[in-house]
C-alpha cells in the first residue's frame, strides 16, 4: 500500500510532551528557532559581506542576478519574497553603487528591466567566498546542510499554502 503524505489542513497537531506545562513557551516554538537562526544568519553574513559592500538583502538580489541574468523587477521579487515597497530602494541603492541598471523594457514600458553593470559583474568573483564562509560557520556538512535547506523548503511550502 502507498503511503500519503498529509496535507497541512489533514495534519493533526500533537499535544505537547507531558512534562511541557505551557504551549506558549518561547523556547518551545519553532518559528522562534527560524528567527534565531535568520538573525544569527544576518550577523554572520553581515561580517562577510562588508568586504564586498553588500547588505543581505542586496547580496540576494545580486545573487539571482549573477544567476539569471537580467531580470524584470517583478520577477526579481518573486524570487525574492520582497514586494515593490522593499525591492525598489533596495534596487536604488544597488544602482547608485554602480552594480545594476534599471532599464523600461522596449516591449512594455510598465515593466523595469534590472541588468548588471560591469562593476555588479566584477564583484561575482569576490561573492563566491561567502557561501564557504557561511558553510564553515554552520558547522553543518554539506549532506546536513541540504537536508535542512530541502526541510525548511518543506516547511516554507506548507506555510505558503496555509496561508493562501
Amino acid at each position: 500500500m502507498a503511503s500519503v503524505t498529509p496535507q497541512p489542513q489533514d495534519r493533526q497537531q500533537t499535544p505537547p510532551p507531558a512534562d511541557t506545562t505551557d504551549g506558549l513557551q518561547l523556547d518551545l516554538q519553532v518559528c522562534f528557532a527560524v528567527h534565531a537562526t535568520a538573525r544569527a544568519f544576518d550577523r554572520a553574513y553581515r561580517r562577510l559581506l562588508a568586504e564586498l559592500g553588500l547588505t543581505y538583502p542586496q547580496y540576494l538580489a545580486m545573487m539571482a542576478l549573477w544567476e539569471h541574468g537580467e531580470l524584470p523587477v517583478k520577477r526579481l521579487g518573486e524570487l525574492l519574497r520582497l514586494d515593490s515597497g522593499t525591492l525598489s530602494p533596495l534596487l536604488k541603492r544597488l544602482e547608485a553603487a554602480g552594480l545594476v541598471r534599471r532599464e523600461r523594457s522596449p516591449q512594455d514600458e510598465r515593466s523595469v528591466i534590472i541588468h548588471l553593470t560591469a562593476e555588479g559583474r566584477a564583484l561575482r568573483s569576490p561573492a563566491e567566498r561567502v557561501p564557504y564562509g557561511i558553510a564553515a560557520a554552520s558547522g553543518l556538512t554539506h549532506a546536513e546542510g541540504a537536508e535542512l535547506r530541502r526541510r525548511l523548503e518543506e516547511l516554507t511550502a506548507n506555510l505558503d499554502e496555509f496561508a493562501g
